[in-house]
């Protein structure tokens, strides 16, 4: 294929990627659904599984082969600029205002953990069949056990302002602590794939060494450095390119430490400086969140060109319903016990909160959205999962994050939370055609519960 044909077959697939992704986006929401639920399925349909089964070759005649390294390279750098957009608006100064979120972000974060280890410690012969007979090692375990503890910042933001219940005490708690638990899933998932996978303990120590030393020049010589620069430097007609510079720069570093390129993008936005409130700056963030909601579509093509239903076996639905049930488990479980029982965890007149509250806290950590999507691509690229378990996975992301809508229209009563001026603080953007985060309470205990 010339190089002006693959030119013409990308600009003919950004196209109708870009297209279906939106309309898609769009039906979704107007059927109480966030956007990327309606994305992924557009990425979904236009794979093998459904456009490949359009006679003529129409899926082949679209995404040539020739081309699949120019969209996936686009994708990346979409991964890029969103991971990003993530390290450089997490907060977790909001641990200050809240009592109960720690306890609820550890026992959100450690349980799931726990469940997705035990399910395939457990049941090690059946996960090593659906997952094309790869090892059951203790890299597998681990990588499990961060994919069933992940809940998506960016959609539940989302959620939480289209259901109303961005100035609850639920959803005030439920948002800092899925920030808090993106902040440990993260490194944990680095360290499970540093080295790649199944790679030797030698490796493994000198890679998680080299990152490390990675991290802490980050941090202690990267970051002064940038904040010197930004009090002399101009405008963001000067900071936006340098930070596009920074998040790509990092991306490709940690690309060569033998990790996705998302980590280095997410350290980036992580040691960003910061505006002297705090917050990060709208006028670099904005412009890097628009370009990555741009191209986010071809990440959602691509993860749904990977999901190759037909390949999937009737006794792969025993597995999809232990992984399920061990998710589900594992987010609502720990939300609401620990909400429950937490010190601190009390509504504003003092009363402990009801079990209604308790357990709308844990349905909203069970969003798991775009962030799973791009921890099961990170899986699918470096071997540790294969294509059916990826498939299984995708659909479990897809079932948790399309019943957190209705459920927090059955669990919450909004006539019984009477309205209070809340104490504003800035949560993460929504990206992927969500719009942006509403405000939210910064003290939870100030917002009554229903």
């Amino acid at each position: 294929m010339s190089t002006d044909s693959v030119v013409s077959h990308v600009v003919a697939a950004l196209t109708v990627v870009i297209a279906a992704s939106h309309a898609a986006g769009a039906l979704a929401r107007r059927l109480g659904q966030p956007p990327v639920i309606g994305q992924l399925f557009a990425g979904i349909a236009l794979g093998p599984s459904l456009l490949g089964l359009l006679p003529g070759g129409v899926y082949e005649k679209l995404f040539p082969d020739q081309i699949q390294p120019v969209l996936t390279s686009l994708a990346q750098v979409a991964l890029v600029f969103f991971l990003f957009a993530v390290g450089y608006e997490l907060d977790l100064g909001l641990l200050r205002h809240q009592k109960a979120v720690t306890a609820v972000s550890v026992t959100g974060f450690v349980l799931p953990m726990l469940l997705g280890a035990g399910i395939v410690l457990a049941l090690p012969d059946a996960f090593a069949e659906v997952n094309d007979g790869r090892p059951v090692d203790t890299t597998f375990v681990l990588y499990m056990a961060v994919a069933l503890s992940i809940t998506a910042v960016p959609v539940l933001a989302s959620i939480i302002k289209d259901q109303g219940i961005a100035r609850t005490g639920p959803g005030t708690i439920a948002m800092a602590a899925a920030g808090v638990i993106d902040a440990l899933s993260w490194p944990v998932l680095a360290v499970v794939l540093v080295g790649g996978a199944h790679g030797s303990a030698r490796a493994w120590v000198v890679e998680t060494a080299l990152l490390a030393g990675y991290v802490l020049v980050m941090l202690f010589a990267v970051r002064p450095l940038l904040a010197r620069w930004f009090r002399r430097s101009g405008g963001p007609a000067a900071r936006v390119p340098l930070a596009v510079t920074f998040a790509l720069a990092s991306a490709w570093v940690t690309h060569e430490l033998g990790l996705h390129v998302i980590f280095g993008a997410l350290l980036a936005g992580i040691v960003m400086p910061r505006l002297p409130d705090g917050s990060p700056d709208a006028r670099i963030l904005g412009p890097l969140q628009d370009i990555g909601g741009l191209l986010l579509p071809m990440f959602f093509a691509i993860s749904g060109t990977a999901v190759v239903l037909g390949g999937l076996r009737a006794s792969d639905l025993l597995i999809l319903a232990v992984i399920c049930a061990a998710a589900v488990a594992g987010k609502v479980g720990a939300g609401t016990v620990s909400a429950r029982g937490a010190r601190g965890a009390r509504g504003a007149r003092g009363a402990r909160r009801s079990w209604r509250d308790a357990l709308l806290i844990g349905v909203l950590l069970n969003t798991r959205g775009l962030t799973e999507l791009v921890v099961l691509n990170v899986g699918l690229q470096a071997g540790v999962i294969g294509p059916r378990l990826y498939a299984l996975l995708v659909v479990m992301a897809l079932l948790t994050t399309a019943a957190t809508g209705p459920l927090i229209r059955l669990l919450h009563r909004p006539d019984e939370t009477p309205p209070r001026p809340p104490v504003e603080r800035k949560v993460p953007d929504v990206r992927s055609g969500a719009g942006s985060a509403p405000p939210v309470a910064a003290d939870a205990e100030a917002a009554p519960s229903p």
